[in-house]
């Protein structure tokens, strides 16, 4: 045993070291925030994780994710010990092209399951990973997240905690690494580990308070960790920021700060110098995932010419469908499952529902650990209500996640709920979120479809669905894409192109017929694609119809339908056609759907003046 913690001991040292030698070779990083946490992750290497780095997608290896991603210098030292990368690579940190970037991203590194370096994600993410480990998958892999003591602070990490309570998530281990200082000084709690161990004792964790800095506490704080059944562990580990090195250590002023060459071969040789030991880290047992459902056909529900029904309706029924096509699909919901009606697939399959309540960013958090697992995710809440999780949206783009978004209950058209559940920015927000796919079905049979289609669809979706029912426009049949477009209503003397999606579609069928009526006919695209949009569709669509057109959105004029056409049609110069934007413009308050939309301009009274003032 004594030559073991001298081994380990050497590790930490090594860890300390290599985390300077990168940070002063790039000139920049977090050496010392990498230096606290050095003895954790030396033992945790050295005799806990169970890890196949030659097949980093194993489905039994454990999960080791950097919450605090700014410390990556000691995952990659880390991932040297471990053999997965050189001494050469390790010295290439934040250099253009280097797969060792300044946060860890798993774009360019296999063994990093999600990006991490905006705070308080890594353990959220976490939670979904773990739950697909005990009741999806029903494998014995651990889940250990590193955090640092900083971002405590954030709401989504206590999000986390209730969360893992709630699921009795014995599988997912937390390591809060408690170094004081933050990045302009000491945090809220300093080294105050008892506040720490009693908020998560609160929270229904099992905590352990210790000496982080210590090898054999820590080595007995994992072996504690390891016994529990019901509860998920933390380990509040007190340490010093910079620790190891005299000049380092507790120091306020170096969060961020590299080693100039005097400086780093001062520490260097006060940690005894570089050191090349290479770790055997042992690889998990060869077990098989839980069998799942007997998959059968897809059999998506079907929905009659003649009947109304909502999309957000459709959406459920779509899931059901789905989960008995497919083992892989799980659902989340956001404690309105009765109203996204995700509440179908929890009947159906209650073992692939997780309610994540009120607690958004734990919802997409969620969606995104079971990306990890390769689980076609759905979560939904009201479409409004995703603006709280943007951030956590936005670091899924970066870690290249796969998971599907639904919002419902969007737009005026909601009706007397008034405008703080009126997602009217939605369609924007998603747009500008990197290779996201944006999709507004405008009827049931196109729900259905399009919910198959996201499935299997890379990156992140999200999907816009109605509250009001509206009219059956498709049949069971009809074929739809990603990118694609339908035309609706269409003559051979079209004057005007109008598109629309979700509910305005069909005031534009409306407006329509009343202008047809009068001799005035118009062509109406469903553009339910939104991004990707479907340039050629608009384009042929405007040149037929004189180069004029007019979009309408129950949405705020910025970044959604209408931005989206425009897009279409920004290559073209003064080939352009003219564009009209009807869109939500003034503040909306409490009202039937059909006053509402008429208040707002965007009803089919007002499609029709549309019409005639650009004619």
């Amino acid at each position: 045993m004594t030559d073991q913690i001298q081994d380990w001991k050497e590790l930490a040292a090594q860890l300390r070291v290599d985390s300077i030698r990168c940070t002063t070779a790039a000139a920049s990083g977090h050496p010392t925030s990498s230096m606290s946490a050095a003895d954790l992750l030396s033992v945790l290497l050295a005799k806990y994780l169970k890890y196949d780095w030659d097949n980093p997608k194993h489905p039994n290896n454990d999960h080791l994710i950097f919450s605090k991603g700014h410390a990556c210098p000691l995952l990659y030292a880390a991932y040297k010990a471990a053999g997965a990368v050189t001494d050469e690579e390790l010295l290439t940190l934040r250099q253009l092209g280097s797969r060792l970037e300044g946060h860890p991203n798993p774009h360019t590194l296999p063994w990093v399951d999600v990006a991490t370096g905006s705070l308080g994600q890594g353990l959220p993410i976490g939670v979904g990973v773990a739950l697909d480990g005990k009741y999806v998958d029903k494998l014995p892999f651990r889940v250990w997240v590193l955090l640092g003591d900083s971002e405590m602070a954030e709401g989504s990490v206590w999000e986390a905690f209730d969360k893992a309570s709630y699921y009795k998530l014995n599988n997912l281990i937390a390591i809060i690494d408690v170094n004081r200082l933050g990045q302009r000084g000491e945090t809220d709690l300093g080294w105050n580990t008892a506040a720490y161990a009693a908020r998560a004792t609160a929270f229904g964790w099992h905590a352990i308070v210790l000496d982080g800095q210590s090898v054999e506490e820590v080595d007995a704080a994992y072996a504690e960790a390891l016994t529990q059944t019901d509860k998920p562990t933390v380990l509040i580990a007190k340490t010093k920021k910079g620790a190891g090195v005299s000049f380092l250590a507790d120091h306020d002023g170096w969060h961020g700060k590299a080693l100039n060459a005097d400086q780093a071969k001062e520490a260097i040789a006060e940690l005894g110098g570089e050191r090349h030991i290479t770790v055997n880290v042992a690889k998990p047992e060869d077990l098989q995932p839980a069998p799942g459902i007997t998959e059968q056909p897809l059999k998506l529900p079907v929905y009659e010419f003649g009947t109304k029904e909502a999309t957000r309706k459709a959406y459920g029924d779509a899931l059901v469908a789905i989960g008995a096509a497919r083992a892989d699909v799980v659902v989340l919901d956001g404690e309105v499952s009765n109203s996204t009606h995700a509440d179908e697939f929890k009947k159906a399959y209650p073992d692939r529902f997780f309610e994540m309540f009120i607690a958004e960013q734990q919802l997409v958090s969620a969606a995104a650990g079971f990306g990890v697992r390769k689980k076609k995710a759905f979560a939904s809440t009201f479409a409004a209500f995703f603006t709280r999780a943007y951030d956590q949206v936005r670091m899924g783009a970066i870690s290249n996640s796969t998971i599907k978004l639904v919002g419902s209950h969007a737009g005026v058209s909601i009706g007397e709920d008034g405008p703080s559940q009126m997602a009217l920015e939605d369609l924007a927000s998603f747009r500008a979120v990197y290779g996201s796919t944006v999709l507004y079905p405008s009827d049931a049979n196109q729900t259905g479809h399009l919910v198959d289609l996201l499935a299997d669809q890379p990156g992140i979706s999200y999907m816009r669905t109605t509250r009001e029912k509206t009219n059956i426009i498709y049949g069971p049949d009809e074929k739809f894409t990603i990118g694609g477009s339908k035309v609706v209503k269409q003559s051979d003397s079209d004057q005007v192109t109008v598109v629309g999606a979700g509910i305005t579609l069909h005031e534009a069928v409306k407006a329509h017929d009343t202008l047809a009526a009068e001799g005035i006919n118009i062509r109406v695209i469903d553009l339910y694609s939104v991004k990707p949009v479907d340039k050629e569709g608009l384009i042929a669509a405007a040149t037929a119809t004189g180069n004029k057109v007019i979009v309408v959105e129950d949405h705020w004029p910025e970044g959604g339908l209408g931005d989206a056409v425009l897009d279409a049609f920004a290559d073209l110069g003064d080939k352009s056609p003219v564009v009209i934007k009807m869109a939500v413009r003034i503040m909306p308050g409490s009202g039937k759907p059909f006053e509402l939309l008429n208040a707002a301009g965007i009803d089919a009274e007002h499609i029709v003046k549309a019409v005639k003032e650009l004619l």
